[in-house]
């Protein structure tokens, strides 16, 4: 026996480097350029994940050394062309069982999934892309945007990035998880419930859409899943917060209890404030935020969380902004919000393209700012930096950006530590912040938000030169910060 156990190590180390050197031929493959290197993914038994297993059965072997020996000599040699050869990382689309359940235009909604063995960690991701809110401008969203309506001509194939990525060095510490993409194709927020009719010519079936692909991957392992994360970014970050409960809800009536369902909602924290400028209410970009909500959610047939339909009672559309729709839900919920939304400026009229903006625009965002400032400060755990911008979570540049010295993806593991220690009636973890928001008062006032391009030229801006195309002016700010204006350009250059 003592034999048969170092041949099983033998096998076990074979099988590991093999695996490590193909994983690192690819990824130097796929992502030639430096870039800053992450630590090491760490591997803790809290934290769920374990090494793909290959259950191996010796006791045939024990009189014939020689022919196992041989076995793992083959196996070896089979292994190791995989270095030369290109990993399947891709999720592949899968249409949903029930056919019921449809996207706009009636036809199959699915979702897209790469499966990793051994992990019971599952990252079901809702993709964003505004919203319609009648017949008229459902049917010019179907002319103009048909693949957000429509799954007919979806690819096979989807590759993840940032938190979807299977790649360590762009994904720290969800890299290993099963990921699951769900195209947006309902139009309604992921909020919809209702079928195709003949009056609205489109079925809004978002929220139904979501419940069906978690019933289909039960059947695939999400089963024996330890954490389901919900994520989203800009409609869909609204839609993890619609549906974190739903989706926790539907795994305990099934008898899953033990699954620990949490939510991520990435720039989908919209104000329902007054617009700079009113307009008419033509489309979903131009009309009020509050306005559009009010029409969608009776054109949708929407759903919101019954707690929070309960305090909102007859005015349900207050659930869709997220400060107002947050105390509701039971949920553990993770907040990642640009302090200066691009889509929120947008929806408020604000048109940061062509001349610098007015000194009325300019102190509009700058208030903006503060109201999601304090709309968030009772978050627990959230991350926002002051950058002008619009999601994030599956940007190449995800890892970058840094509030107070902590990148997002270090948030969300420390997030992860203290919800697995509150479980087991730890201490929470000491030098991991999870409450992160940036307090400097201006759009990329803080050195590491995504590069800003020059609209016109393409040509990239440093900080000085993109307040100055906003109309920023260093003698008025100085002098409304108490301090001499040559010293805070100083700061401005050096990104203090």
């Amino acid at each position: 026996m003592t034999a048969i156990r170092m041949v099983s190590s033998v096998l076990l180390l074979v099988l590991m480097q093999s695996g490590a050197f193909c994983a690192r031929r690819f990824r130097g493959g796929r992502n030639p350029q430096p870039r800053r290197s992450p630590p090491p993914p760490t591997y803790r038994a809290d934290r769920g994940d374990t090494t793909e297993s290959f259950p191996l059965d010796f006791t045939a072997v024990e009189e014939n050394m020689d022919n196992f020996m041989t076995q793992v000599k083959n196996l070896a040699q089979s292994l190791y062309p995989c270095s030369a050869q290109k990993l399947d990382y891709d999720m592949k689309l899968n249409f949903l069982e029930n056919t019921s359940v449809t996207c706009n235009d009636g036809s199959p909604a699915g979702y897209y999934l790469k499966e990793s063995r051994g992990s019971r960690r599952w990252l079901i991701f809702l993709e964003g892309g505004w919203y319609c809110f009648n017949k008229e401008n459902c049917d010019s969203r179907y002319e103009t945007m048909r693949r957000l309506m429509s799954s007919s001509k979806w690819p096979q194939t989807k590759t993840g990035t940032g938190i979807l990525s299977p790649l360590p060095e762009e994904n720290p510490h969800w890299w290993n998880a099963n990921m699951v993409f769900l195209p947006y194709c309902s139009s309604d927020v992921w909020s919809g419930a209702t079928a195709k009719t003949e009056q609205s010519g489109y079925a809004f079936m978002g929220s139904l859409i979501i419940q069906e692909v978690v019933k289909d991957l039960l059947n695939k392992g999400l089963d024996n899943a330890k954490v389901l994360l919900l994520a989203g970014s800009s409609a869909g970050g609204t839609g993890v917060l619609l549906n974190v409960d739903h989706v926790a809800e539907l795994l305990e009536g099934l008898g899953h209890t033990g699954i620990q369902v949490r939510g991520l909602s990435d720039s989908g924290w919209f104000l329902d404030n007054k617009q700079y400028h009113c307009t008419d209410c033509v489309d979903a970009v131009s009309c009020a935020p509050t306005e559009t909500i009010k029409r969608g959610i009776k054109y949708w047939g929407g759903v919101v969380p019954e707690r929070c339909r309960q305090t909102h009672e007859g005015e349900e559309w207050n659930c869709f902004f997220g400060y107002r729709v947050f105390p509701s839900i039971k949920s553990p919920v993770f907040v990642v919000q640009w302090l200066f939304d691009e889509a929120q400026l947008t929806a408020d009229n604000i048109q940061l393209t062509g001349q610098p903006v007015q000194e009325g625009q300019w102190r509009y965002i700058q208030n903006l700012g503060i109201e999601l400032r304090n709309t968030l400060k009772d978050v627990p755990a959230m991350f926002a930096p002051a950058c002008l911008s619009h999601e994030v979570i599956t940007r190449n540049y995800w890892i970058d950006v840094q509030v107070k010295g902590t990148s997002l993806p270090r948030a969300l593991h420390c997030w992860d530590r203290s919800l697995n220690d509150n479980r087991n009636n730890k201490a929470p973890p000491k030098g991991c912040p999870v409450h992160l928001i940036d307090s400097c008062p201006w759009p990329h006032c803080n050195p590491t938000c995504p590069t800003i391009r020059d609209q016109f030229t393409g040509q990239e801006m440093n900080v000085i030169q993109f307040l100055m195309h906003m109309g920023f002016d260093v003698q008025k700010m100085a002098q409304q910060q108490g301090m001499d204006p040559s010293k805070l350009l100083g700061m401005l250059s050096s990104g203090s």
